[in-house]
Protein backbone atom coordinates (compact mmCIF):
# COMPACT_ATOMS: atom_id res chain seq x y z
CA UNK A 1 0.00 0.00 0.00
CA UNK A 2 1.43 3.45 -0.93
CA UNK A 3 2.72 5.43 1.99
CA UNK A 4 2.70 9.17 2.76
CA UNK A 5 5.86 10.11 4.63
CA UNK A 6 6.16 13.61 6.08
CA UNK A 7 9.52 15.15 6.96
CA UNK A 8 9.02 17.81 9.61
CA UNK A 9 10.90 19.97 12.09
CA UNK A 10 9.87 22.37 14.83
CA UNK A 11 12.17 25.12 13.61
CA UNK A 12 13.84 26.16 10.39
CA UNK A 13 17.50 25.47 9.66
CA UNK A 14 17.51 21.80 10.59
CA UNK A 15 18.30 20.58 7.06
CA UNK A 16 14.82 19.09 6.65
CA UNK A 17 14.47 19.88 2.95
CA UNK A 18 17.96 18.63 2.10
CA UNK A 19 17.18 15.36 3.87
CA UNK A 20 13.85 15.07 2.02
CA UNK A 21 15.43 15.58 -1.41
CA UNK A 22 18.22 13.08 -0.77
CA UNK A 23 15.89 10.45 0.70
CA UNK A 24 13.57 10.79 -2.30
CA UNK A 25 16.51 10.24 -4.64
CA UNK A 26 17.67 7.15 -2.74
CA UNK A 27 14.18 5.65 -2.83
CA UNK A 28 13.92 6.21 -6.58
CA UNK A 29 17.38 4.76 -7.17
CA UNK A 30 16.24 1.70 -5.21
CA UNK A 31 13.48 1.19 -7.79
CA UNK A 32 10.49 2.88 -6.20
CA UNK A 33 8.08 5.27 -7.88
CA UNK A 34 8.42 8.27 -5.59
CA UNK A 35 6.63 11.58 -5.39
CA UNK A 36 7.84 14.50 -3.32
CA UNK A 37 5.65 17.50 -2.47
CA UNK A 38 7.10 20.81 -1.32
CA UNK A 39 4.38 21.74 1.17
CA UNK A 40 6.54 24.50 2.63
CA UNK A 41 4.66 27.06 0.53
CA UNK A 42 6.07 30.04 2.46
CA UNK A 43 9.73 29.13 1.91
CA UNK A 44 10.01 26.49 -0.84
CA UNK A 45 13.38 25.00 -1.76
CA UNK A 46 12.93 21.51 -3.20
CA UNK A 47 12.88 22.74 -6.81
CA UNK A 48 16.26 24.31 -6.17
CA UNK A 49 17.67 21.20 -4.49
CA UNK A 50 16.42 18.99 -7.33
CA UNK A 51 17.76 21.29 -10.04
CA UNK A 52 14.44 22.50 -11.43
CA UNK A 53 14.21 26.01 -12.91
CA UNK A 54 11.07 27.34 -11.21
CA UNK A 55 10.76 30.12 -13.78
CA UNK A 56 10.05 27.48 -16.44
CA UNK A 57 7.40 25.66 -14.39
CA UNK A 58 3.87 26.56 -15.34
CA UNK A 59 2.00 24.77 -12.57
CA UNK A 60 2.98 24.43 -8.90
CA UNK A 61 1.40 23.28 -5.66
CA UNK A 62 0.13 26.84 -5.28
CA UNK A 63 -1.81 26.43 -8.53
CA UNK A 64 -3.50 23.35 -7.16
CA UNK A 65 -4.26 24.79 -3.71
CA UNK A 66 -5.52 28.18 -4.88
CA UNK A 67 -6.64 27.79 -8.48
CA UNK A 68 -8.35 24.40 -8.27
CA UNK A 69 -6.13 22.82 -10.93
CA UNK A 70 -5.47 19.08 -10.87
CA UNK A 71 -2.40 18.32 -8.76
CA UNK A 72 -0.90 15.97 -11.35
CA UNK A 73 -0.48 19.00 -13.62
CA UNK A 74 2.05 20.25 -11.07
CA UNK A 75 3.97 16.95 -10.95
CA UNK A 76 7.27 17.15 -12.81
CA UNK A 77 9.31 14.06 -13.65
CA UNK A 78 12.83 14.80 -12.39
CA UNK A 79 14.16 11.24 -12.73
CA UNK A 80 16.76 12.32 -15.30
CA UNK A 81 18.10 14.73 -12.69
CA UNK A 82 19.52 11.73 -10.81
CA UNK A 83 21.97 11.15 -13.63
CA UNK A 84 21.96 7.39 -13.27
CA UNK A 85 20.18 4.53 -15.00
CA UNK A 86 17.48 3.52 -12.55
CA UNK A 87 14.26 1.53 -12.59
CA UNK A 88 12.38 3.90 -10.27
CA UNK A 89 10.89 7.32 -10.98
CA UNK A 90 10.99 10.59 -9.11
CA UNK A 91 8.25 13.23 -9.42
CA UNK A 92 8.38 16.66 -7.82
CA UNK A 93 5.42 18.90 -7.00
CA UNK A 94 7.17 22.21 -6.31
CA UNK A 95 5.80 25.21 -4.49
CA UNK A 96 6.20 28.58 -6.14
CA UNK A 97 9.02 30.84 -4.96
CA UNK A 98 7.43 33.84 -6.65
CA UNK A 99 6.87 36.58 -4.05
CA UNK A 100 3.41 37.39 -5.39
CA UNK A 101 2.34 33.75 -5.21
CA UNK A 102 3.64 33.43 -1.64
CA UNK A 103 1.80 36.63 -0.67
CA UNK A 104 -1.35 35.23 -2.26
CA UNK A 105 -1.11 32.07 -0.14
CA UNK A 106 -0.80 34.24 2.98
CA UNK A 107 -3.70 36.46 1.92
CA UNK A 108 -6.20 33.94 0.61
CA UNK A 109 -5.27 30.81 2.54
CA UNK A 110 -6.67 27.49 1.33
CA UNK A 111 -8.60 24.49 2.51
CA UNK A 112 -6.01 22.28 4.25
CA UNK A 113 -8.11 19.21 3.47
CA UNK A 114 -7.32 19.90 -0.17
CA UNK A 115 -3.67 18.96 0.44
CA UNK A 116 -4.72 15.53 1.71
CA UNK A 117 -7.06 15.01 -1.23
CA UNK A 118 -4.36 16.10 -3.66
CA UNK A 119 -1.74 13.77 -2.20
CA UNK A 120 -4.10 10.82 -2.46
CA UNK A 121 -4.91 11.72 -6.06
CA UNK A 122 -1.21 12.07 -6.85
CA UNK A 123 -0.56 8.56 -5.53
CA UNK A 124 -3.38 7.15 -7.66
CA UNK A 125 -2.66 9.03 -10.88
CA UNK A 126 1.11 8.44 -10.86
CA UNK A 127 0.94 4.93 -9.35
CA UNK A 128 3.34 5.95 -6.61
CA UNK A 129 4.89 3.57 -4.11
CA UNK A 130 5.71 6.44 -1.73
CA UNK A 131 4.97 10.12 -1.40
CA UNK A 132 7.29 12.33 0.65
CA UNK A 133 5.96 15.63 1.98
CA UNK A 134 8.38 18.40 2.99
CA UNK A 135 6.33 20.31 5.55
CA UNK A 136 6.40 23.90 6.74
CA UNK A 137 8.46 24.08 9.95
CA UNK A 138 6.68 24.65 13.25
CA UNK A 139 3.18 23.87 14.36
CA UNK A 140 0.49 25.68 12.41
CA UNK A 141 -2.62 24.81 10.42
CA UNK A 142 -0.61 23.79 7.36
CA UNK A 143 1.87 21.54 9.12
CA UNK A 144 -0.78 19.96 11.34
CA UNK A 145 -2.74 18.99 8.22
CA UNK A 146 0.37 17.34 6.78
CA UNK A 147 1.08 15.47 10.01
CA UNK A 148 -2.50 14.26 10.30
CA UNK A 149 -2.50 12.62 6.85
CA UNK A 150 0.88 10.91 7.32
CA UNK A 151 1.44 7.16 7.48
CA UNK A 152 4.97 7.89 8.69
CA UNK A 153 6.58 10.98 10.17
CA UNK A 154 10.25 11.82 10.56
CA UNK A 155 10.91 14.77 12.86
CA UNK A 156 14.32 16.38 12.24
CA UNK A 157 16.07 18.17 15.10
CA UNK A 158 19.40 19.66 16.05
CA UNK A 159 21.16 19.57 19.39
CA UNK A 160 20.10 22.84 20.98
CA UNK A 161 17.75 23.63 23.84
CA UNK A 162 15.09 25.44 21.84
CA UNK A 163 14.85 22.61 19.34
CA UNK A 164 14.74 20.04 22.15
CA UNK A 165 11.75 21.76 23.75
CA UNK A 166 9.94 22.34 20.47
CA UNK A 167 10.49 18.76 19.35
CA UNK A 168 8.97 17.49 22.60
CA UNK A 169 5.78 19.41 21.79
CA UNK A 170 5.81 18.14 18.19
CA UNK A 171 6.21 14.51 19.30
CA UNK A 172 3.29 14.93 21.70
CA UNK A 173 1.11 16.42 18.94
CA UNK A 174 2.04 13.61 16.52
CA UNK A 175 1.05 11.03 19.12
CA UNK A 176 -2.26 12.79 19.73
CA UNK A 177 -2.84 12.71 15.95
CA UNK A 178 -2.06 8.97 16.09
CA UNK A 179 0.58 9.02 13.36
CA UNK A 180 1.22 5.28 12.85
CA UNK A 181 5.00 5.40 12.34
CA UNK A 182 6.87 8.12 14.23
CA UNK A 183 10.64 8.54 14.36
CA UNK A 184 13.27 11.22 14.96
CA UNK A 185 16.37 12.16 13.00
CA UNK A 186 19.15 14.18 14.61
CA UNK A 187 21.03 16.32 12.11
CA UNK A 188 24.33 18.22 12.25
CA UNK A 189 25.71 16.41 15.30
CA UNK A 190 28.73 18.55 16.28
CA UNK A 191 32.29 17.19 16.32
CA UNK A 192 33.15 15.65 19.66
CA UNK A 193 29.79 13.92 19.98
CA UNK A 194 29.40 10.26 19.14
CA UNK A 195 26.41 9.81 16.84
CA UNK A 196 25.47 6.46 18.36
CA UNK A 197 25.49 7.88 21.87
CA UNK A 198 23.47 10.90 20.72
CA UNK A 199 20.88 8.62 19.12
CA UNK A 200 20.54 6.58 22.32
CA UNK A 201 20.17 9.70 24.47
CA UNK A 202 17.58 11.33 22.18
CA UNK A 203 15.61 8.10 21.92
CA UNK A 204 15.53 7.85 25.71
CA UNK A 205 14.56 11.52 26.11
CA UNK A 206 11.52 11.32 23.82
CA UNK A 207 10.75 7.61 24.16
CA UNK A 208 10.76 7.58 20.37
CA UNK A 209 12.91 5.68 17.83
CA UNK A 210 15.79 7.58 16.22
CA UNK A 211 16.23 6.61 12.58
CA UNK A 212 19.64 8.28 12.28
CA UNK A 213 22.01 10.77 13.87
CA UNK A 214 23.82 12.55 11.06
CA UNK A 215 27.20 14.15 11.82
CA UNK A 216 27.98 17.73 10.90
CA UNK A 217 29.71 17.50 7.55
CA UNK A 218 31.93 20.08 5.87
CA UNK A 219 31.35 18.29 2.56
CA UNK A 220 27.60 18.66 2.93
CA UNK A 221 27.88 22.30 4.00
CA UNK A 222 29.97 23.01 0.89
CA UNK A 223 27.66 21.07 -1.42
CA UNK A 224 26.13 23.24 -4.17
CA UNK A 225 22.42 23.66 -3.53
CA UNK A 226 21.51 22.41 -6.97
CA UNK A 227 23.16 19.00 -6.51
CA UNK A 228 22.27 15.99 -4.41
CA UNK A 229 24.77 14.97 -1.75
CA UNK A 230 24.05 11.24 -1.95
CA UNK A 231 24.88 11.23 -5.67
CA UNK A 232 28.11 13.18 -5.29
CA UNK A 233 29.29 11.32 -2.16
CA UNK A 234 28.06 7.76 -2.51
CA UNK A 235 30.50 6.38 0.10
CA UNK A 236 30.11 9.14 2.69
CA UNK A 237 28.86 8.12 6.18
CA UNK A 238 25.84 10.43 5.78
CA UNK A 239 24.88 8.68 2.53
CA UNK A 240 25.21 5.32 4.29
CA UNK A 241 22.94 6.46 7.12
CA UNK A 242 20.33 7.92 4.78
CA UNK A 243 20.41 4.74 2.71
CA UNK A 244 19.59 2.81 5.89
CA UNK A 245 16.68 5.15 6.59
CA UNK A 246 15.42 4.66 3.01
CA UNK A 247 15.66 0.87 3.44
CA UNK A 248 13.60 1.08 6.63
CA UNK A 249 10.91 3.13 4.90
CA UNK A 250 10.73 0.63 2.05
CA UNK A 251 10.51 -2.29 4.47
CA UNK A 252 7.50 -0.71 6.18
CA UNK A 253 5.74 0.45 3.00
Amino acid sequence: MPKIISIHSFRRGTGKSTITANLAALLAIAGRRVGVVDADVLSPSLHWLLGVDESKIGCTLNSFLLDQQDIEQAAHDVTARLGVDIKGRLFLVPASDDALQIARVLRERYDTDRLNTGCQRLIDQLALDMLLVDTHAGLNQDSLAALAMSDALIIVLRLDQQDYQGTAVTVDVARRLEVPDLSLMVNMVPPGFQSIEVAIEVEHTYNCPVSAALPLSEELMAQPGSSLFVLEHARHPITTLLTQVAARLMAHA
